[in-house]
């Protein structure tokens, strides 16, 4: 399929709004990205230079923060050309692999934290067979399997999408998303069984295992020392607030593409913008807030004089 996609940005019905103040968006926009791309690639560098970071827990992070930058990457800089275009639009391949890659990333997010949860599960709960069980080779593959099943899963989806007939070429939103659906001349049923087995693998069950297996460590926590219930806290609840933001997130990425015939095209381009604007930066704020020996670094990178 060779034809073009009206991406709706600028062109909400020629929205005066919008046109009216594109630069003020581009210029919040770019600095947001840039934001995004320094303080996620600032702790990624701090994990790599420092030994002490060497570990399953931080190389996680390192992952999940490279996650947000690829997340951001894939939607930013189209997103800051049609700010300035007079016409918004993409070819259909670029489309489908915005929408391939931003619900591979998503769903790697998940998986990712689930392989946390289970690091911190042997950290607290099995001390002793830590070094054992959450070897080199163990952290490889988890990492690999985060990215390479939503890799291979959502090839079907793209598959499944190529073979969908279009009657429609102005998407509702300002990049490709689930809101692809909505040009299908007919809404597909294998799509949408797909959709939900998709769902349910890389979303409901990786969440479901998360919080039984944190519910698991603060049950076994409670019975052993103030010492040790703080250390499960300190390390536990960053990863629980990233994993309740993420959560949130997505469900607000699913009902405001339900919402969007009946809202303000202004308000839906804002609500839209806050898919990308958000979790990207909170990520890092948390895990250099929040995490000692990440803070610790960081610290000393940002005001090495006082230190001195």
């Amino acid at each position: 399929m060779d034809e073009d996609f009206n991406v709706t940005y600028l062109t909400f019905g020629g929205h005066v709004e919008v046109e009216k103040y594109k630069y003020v968006y581009f210029m919040v926009v770019f600095f947001t990205y840039i934001l995004i791309i320094c303080s996620n690639s600032t702790i990624i560098c701090l994990i790599c230079i420092h030994q002490n970071l060497h570990e399953p827990m931080y190389i996680f992070i390192a992952a999940l923060l490279v996650n947000s930058v690829l997340y951001s990457t894939v939607v930013y800089p189209k997103l800051l050309i049609d700010f300035l275009s007079e016409k918004q639009v993409i070819s259909y391949s670029a489309c489908l692999f915005q929408y391939f890659m931003f619900y591979v990333l998503v769903a790697s997010e998940f998986l990712l934290l689930a392989a946390m949860a289970y690091d911190r599960y042997v950290s607290i709960c099995k001390p002793l067979q830590y070094p054992t069980i959450m070897r080199k080779t163990t952290v490889t593959v988890l990492l690999v399997l985060a990215w390479l099943v939503p890799l291979c899963e959502f090839t079907i989806s793209v598959i499944l999408i190529n073979n969908e007939k279009f009657c429609r070429f102005t998407l509702p939103s300002i990049f490709c998303n689930n809101s692809l659906h909505k040009l299908y001349c007919v809404p597909s049923r294998a799509l949408t069984i797909y959709g939900y087995v998709l769902l349910i693998n890389l979303a409901f069950f990786p969440v479901i295992f998360i919080l039984f297996t944190y519910i698991r460590i603060f049950i076994i926590t409670y019975r052993s020392s103030p010492e040790v219930r703080k250390k499960a806290a300190q390390t536990c609840l960053p990863h629980l607030l990233v994993l309740i933001s993420f959560s949130l997130l997505i469900t607000y990425n699913v009902v405001i593409v339900r919402l969007e015939a009946d809202m303000p095209k202004t308000a839906f381009l804002i609500m839209t913008l806050q898919l990308v604007l958000y979790h990207p930066l909170f990520n890092p704020i948390i895990y250099g807030l929040k995490m000692t020996e990440i803070y610790v670094h960081l610290k000393n990178l940002l005001c090495p004089l006082k230190l001195n």
